[in-house]
């Protein structure tokens, strides 16, 4: 099956927002394999550009100026040709983003506390979260965001308790483009994307920027800082 693809302004075909934990460079990676499109992630623009971890940026500059440096970074990949984009969790914050999403194929992928918590491990990697209580913060990190994904949503689409594959098929019958019922999800399937989120702490399979991983949670997901 074959997308539309990015468009003559190259514009993505999908766009993917939404919190730490949700999944946003699995959930991408395997939706542009399935579309047969090609797939970016502004937050692995952003390291390429800066040559360091996120989280050092955080440390070294401060919030402010890696804000500053994500719009215009999200500015760039959304006419970059891409065809499906991940854009950071805290992307949408800036009004400026908002406005520019309007008019895109805007997924907002939701992830409650307890997937949240275990899919991202509260890893160091993620400033925002490296505080005395984490699990406070990530709290109020969701419900701060919450109307800034559904304000800049095309569809939102739950992760909770699924699998991978399950939200991939989600996000494509909402747009006709994926098969009519989810596929089965078991904690022993073979395909590691077929698992749902374990009760115990764990984070989803992480493809990175389209070479599979393992699901030890040492990909892409677990080094989204925001």
């Amino acid at each position: 099956m074959t997308a539309p693809g990015p468009d003559a302004q190259g514009r993505p075909w999908l766009v993917l927002v939404g919190p730490p934990g949700c999944g946003k460079s699995t959930i991408g990676t395997l939706l542009a394999q399935w579309l047969g499109l090609s797939f970016a992630d502004t937050d692995a623009v952003i390291v390429e550009r800066i040559g360091r971890p996120i989280a050092e940026m955080f440390v070294q500059e401060g919030e402010p100026a890696f804000r500053a440096l994500e719009r215009e970074v999200v500015a760039e990949q959304l006419h970059a040709g891409h065809g499906v984009l991940a854009l950071g969790g805290g992307s949408v914050l800036a009004a400026e983003t908002r406005a520019l999403l309007a008019g895109h194929r805007v997924v907002a992928l939701e992830v409650d506390l307890a997937d949240g918590m275990r899919r991202t491990g509260m890893s160091t990697a993620r400033p925002l979260l490296a505080g005395v209580n984490p699990r406070a913060t990530f709290r109020a990190l969701l419900a701060e965001r919450a109307p800034l994904y559904a304000e800049v949503a095309t569809v939102q689409v739950s992760t909770v308790r699924r699998s991978p594959n399950q939200v991939v098929a989600a996000v494509l019958a909402a747009f006709g483009q994926g098969p009519d019922t989810l596929p089965e999800a078991s904690p022993d399937a073979a395909d590691p994307f077929d698992r749902p989120t374990p009760r115990q702490d764990s984070t989803l399979p992480a493809p990175g920027f389209g070479s599979p991983q393992d699901a030890t949670g040492t990909g892409t997901e677990r080094a989204e800082a925001r």
